[in-house]
């Protein structure tokens, strides 16, 4: 795998340049969503990002001492029981997404005897994390709650910004206002709703902070529109034999695919222990030689079989590449092959694959 961070970095100015009265953050949680979070944050740093986000404190530990003391690192899961220490000593900001994580905070910074900085996440309609609606009322009829809490932050997060035209967009963005409005200690923190899609969705979901994730690794996060990014990774792997078929046969498991006349079927090395999802059987296509060409049957634990029947031999033959992501191929398609998001297919990209980094320290 070959991850161009020039590409990843230019990706983040070109997000910003869509919200320029914000600033612009980034989802870097899921290692880097497969790509390295380490690279992929040292790069989007030296872009002029200054606000990270990842889902376990864990990630946040390994993060955090590779970037410098301006850069904020917040955790979107939260504060788990007994670790507000960790969080403090590395500098870490966490998300409060409930009472019961305010609670947490509000008594470490008793016990710090200083006030510490965190981020305060509402349910707007998605009814996934965040206060709710009687928390918030909770909030409000108690605010001491928060002392010895600095709120930086105020944040919320889309359920359908990939459709643009989903009437709960807007619903998301009047219940955010609503809320926030109503939390006299979110004044003057900054608040975010926009996720990658919804920076497109315009000016009105910017707000103060956006938190782009799938785009900055060359996705587009809006299939019905023209992509406003470009590709981060090409992904390759090699022929391991090619065999020449000359009557009616099965081809993989399950003899998924019946070849019915004179056919060249190559074994490739890759399979779904890599993360290229069984589901692309019969379905997905690779590239070779500058061809798309597709794949036979089932794909295997670490094999699938291809049909270079129209590719020269020279050029098919073993040892020849086979670029699975890239020359055109996007990360989108390969993904809609299997059935899944480009999220689900980048995260799941194992540790078989080496990645190569180019424009960046890796």
């Amino acid at each position: 795998m070959t991850i161009d961070l020039g590409a990843l970095a230019g990706n983040w100015r070109a997000l910003a340049a869509l919200a320029p009265a914000a600033a612009t953050g980034a989802a870097v949680k899921a290692d880097g969503y497969g790509l390295g979070a380490v690279p992929v944050a040292r790069a989007l740093y030296g872009a002029g990002c200054r606000h990270f986000f990842v889902a376990h404190l864990s990630e946040a530990l390994s993060l955090r001492p590779h970037l410098a003391a301006d850069a904020t690192v917040f955790v979107l899961h939260g504060i788990a029981p007994g670790t507000a220490g960790e969080f403090i000593a590395h500098g870490i900001t966490p998300v409060l997404s409930s009472l019961r994580d305010i609670e947490a905070w509000a008594s470490a910074a008793r016990a710090a005897g200083r006030t510490l900085h965190a981020a305060l996440q509402v349910d707007s309609g998605m009814n996934r994390m965040g206060l709710s609606t009687a928390e918030v009322d909770a909030l409000v009829a108690a605010p001491e709650r928060l002392a010895g809490i600095d709120l930086t932050v105020g944040m919320s997060h889309l359920a359908c910004a990939d459709t643009p035209e989903h009437p709960l967009n807007a619903e998301q963005r009047r219940r955010f206002i609503a809320v926030t409005g109503r939390i006299e200690a979110l004044a003057g923190a900054r608040l975010a709703l926009a996720n990658s899609a919804g920076i497109l969705l315009g000016p009105d979901f910017h707000f103060a902070l956006t938190r782009p994730g799938i785009a900055l690794y060359g996705a587009n996060p809006t299939p019905s529109r023209p992509s406003p990014v470009a590709p981060v990774i090409r992904l390759e792997s090699d022929i391991l034999q090619v065999r020449e078929i000359d009557r009616p046969e099965v081809v993989g498991y399950g003899a998924a695919h019946e070849v019915t006349g004179p056919t060249r079927v190559a074994t490739v090395a890759v399979g779904y222990a890599d993360g290229y999802l069984r589901a692309a059987g019969n379905r997905g296509k690779v590239r070779v030689a500058g061809r798309l060409v597709p794949i036979l049957g089932r794909v295997s634990m670490d094999l699938m079989t291809i049909d270079v029947t129209d590719i020269p031999p020279a050029l098919s033959a073993p040892g020849m590449p086979v670029v699975l992501v890239g020359d055109g191929l996007a990360i989108e398609d390969v993904a809609q092959a299997m059935g899944t998001v480009p999220y689900e297919f980048l995260t799941r990209l194992g540790a078989r694959f080496a990645r190569t980094y180019l424009g960046g320290e890796s």
